[in-house]
């Protein structure tokens, strides 16, 4: 009973048997240590939008009356929708929209899928002149690098025109998903 209760005299005696745990802890620590994730920037899921419109000439009210109330309605109806925000000036209403933290990953771009469907169907019965609306869920992007194309002697679209041959070239390389 006391060998029990003194772990190191244990270890001491069953010198073969401490040997024998401490290797299997070790090659299981190797082969978990192989299997951990190694994403540089592992993916995430962002649970926020926001939409944005503009109505030139419109004070800031006539924003949140007559463009923002609909908007937040809107979304009100989407499944997992937890919070919406709402910032109007003069001229222009941005609406954050959050999901819950509860919404299942797998189901994301769904959500924003059906929320984008929503917003295209009331987008009808906005005012007249209403511009929009501008929707960004995409807050997960992150530039790897960044290269700048200047040419002197070069006219604006010859320089666009090289952009463009060169994002088609890059495009085919592996663990290259989005080029600006």
């Amino acid at each position: 009973m006391t060998m029990l209760l003194n772990p190191s005299r244990l270890a001491i005696r069953h010198g073969h048997l401490t040997l024998y745990f401490l290797v299997l802890l070790l090659l299981g620590g190797f082969f978990a240590l192989s299997s951990l994730g190694q994403d540089e920037d592992p993916p995430f899921n962002y649970r926020m939008m926001v939409i944005r419109a503009f109505w030139p000439g419109a004070t800031a009210e006539q924003m949140v009356d007559q463009v923002g109330d609909l908007l937040e309605q809107t979304l009100q109806d989407v499944p997992y929708a937890d919070e919406i925000r709402s910032y109007a000036k003069p001229g222009e209403i941005s609406l954050i929209f959050q999901i819950k933290e509860s919404s299942p990953p797998q189901q994301i771009q769904h959500i924003w899928y059906l929320t984008r469907k929503k917003i295209g169907d009331v987008w009808g019965q906005m005012p007249a002149g209403v511009e929009g609306p501008f929707i960004n869920d995409e807050f997960g992007d992150v530039f790897g690098l960044i290269y700048a194309l200047q040419g002197d002697g070069f006219d604006w679209q010859e320089l666009e025109d090289t952009a463009d041959d060169i994002r088609k070239s890059l495009m085919v390389l592996p663990d290259v998903s989005k080029i600006e």
